[in-house]
């Protein structure tokens, strides 16, 4: 069974700190999530500030997985200067297999840095850990190297390369899938 008590406690790494977001986070959000090159492979366009205002808001009242759907959004923030670098999704996907996806975003400007696998392997860290969860999945377009690199230094493995499976943005596009067990990432395989 998932732990569905709320998130109230940073993750902190040597890095960065996982908390859940703010309204003081909107502008740091939009200033990545309003870019072309960041949402290129995500399912949305690029937002403007009000709807990052109103995403941000939603987000933040996510603090618990109680049900399918339910997810946490995290702010990944720099320590060293508490300059919000990204953020790193939860969602509890199907609670009956106790099992989640998780996904990314990071704005341009900080990568390169292992900001993104340090922030995802706190969560996945956390999920296994902390929320009794048995696996996770991301789902991303083939295209995006970058997560795709990403998932493989998680030790995520691809599972799946599904084609013309989802119509986005106009058109239909494939997806890929990686996953990780509980039991890989706590061996050390991960």
């Amino acid at each position: 069974m998932i732990s569905a008590e709320p998130f109230d406690t940073p993750i902190v790494t040597d890095r960065l700190e996982l908390r859940l977001l703010a309204s003081s986070d909107v502008p740091a959000f939009h200033s990545y999530y309003s870019r072309p090159d960041v949402c290129r492979y995500l399912l949305f366009e690029p937002r403007d500030l009000d709807t990052i205002t109103e995403k941000v808001a939603a987000h933040a009242a996510h603090v618990s997985l109680r049900e399918d759907g339910d997810y946490l959004d995290l702010a990944v923030v720099r320590r060293s200067d508490d300059r919000l670098v990204g953020d790193v999704i939860l969602k509890l996907a199907h609670s009956d297999q106790l099992t989640g996806e998780i996904g990314w975003g990071f704005h341009p400007e900080f990568q390169g840095n292992g900001y993104a696998t340090e922030a995802a392997t706190a969560m996945l860290r956390h999920a296994f850990g902390t929320l009794g969860f048995r696996r996770i999945v991301a789902e991303l377009d083939p295209h995006n190297a970058a997560s795709a690199a990403l998932c493989r230094r998680l030790g995520m493995r691809q599972e799946a390369h599904l084609v013309d499976n989802l119509f986005s943005k106009g058109e239909w596009v494939d997806t890929v899938v990686f996953a990780l067990l509980a039991r890989e990432f706590s061996t050390g395989l991960a």
